[in-house]
């Protein structure tokens, strides 16, 4: 499918996943101008539920089509899925990533896509963030845009009637410098790396963006 019709698709399904969100989380978006006019950078979130992607897609809108980051098993595990992730997801193998994987998403930045991605990795448990997200953002210095899913009530869901409100906060752009400016002295590369990971989702907890909502 050409580029074209794949942007035209993702807007229309998006347009969709908005009706679908809006209904059912009540969805609100705040700071939906911090977004930067142009792509090349990345779209950082937690993980708690698969439908992260459709409450961020949703919150970006329609206008910034997003390349999610996604693990290469989705298209073995569930065929209706495998189709939107051949279409709109950067694959990698996430149990062993490789130097393959990591050009993959580089050259999505390099390309001026927006990159979308769950640091954690998962939706198991809570984990720490893998640092990968940082060495992207300094390979290519791209700015990170982070996006915190606000949950009134429980979230994942409660099927089939507990469904919390949504309110999906987009923050400012962050640069690595400006985590590095709480990150103090650290020699060791790969420590580095984990800290300013870790200081990453500290921002993204932190993320409340105060105005009117869009809906």
């Amino acid at each position: 499918m050409k580029e074209a019709l794949k942007d035209g698709f993702y807007r229309l399904l998006v347009i969709l996943a908005y009706g679908v969100v809006r209904v059912l989380f009540r969805l609100r978006v705040h700071g939906r101008e911090n977004l930067p006019a142009e792509g090349g950078f990345l779209l950082v979130a937690r993980h708690s539920s698969y439908w992260d992607i459709l409450l961020v897609a949703a919150a970006v809108g329609s206008r910034h089509r997003v390349y999610f980051v996604a693990r290469h098993t989705l298209l073995q595990e569930n065929q209706f899925l495998a189709f939107f992730v051949r279409l709109f997801a950067i694959t990698i193998d996430r149990e062993n990533f490789r130097l393959e994987d990591f050009r993959k998403v580089i050259q999505a930045l390099r390309e001026r896509k927006i990159v979308g991605i769950f640091p954690e990795g998962t939706t198991r448990n809570p984990q720490r963030a893998h640092p990968g997200v940082i060495r992207f953002a300094e390979r290519t210095a791209s700015e990170i845009v982070p996006v915190r899913l606000e949950a009134r009530g429980h979230y994942p869901p409660r099927y089939p009637f507990r469904w919390p409100q949504i309110t999906a906060h987009i923050g400012a752009p962050l640069s690595l410098r400006d985590l590095e400016f709480d990150l103090g002295e650290i020699s060791d590369r790969h420590e580095r790396y984990q800290k300013l990971a870790d200081l990453l989702m500290e921002r993204v907890d932190h993320t409340r963006v105060k105005q009117e909502a869009r809906t």
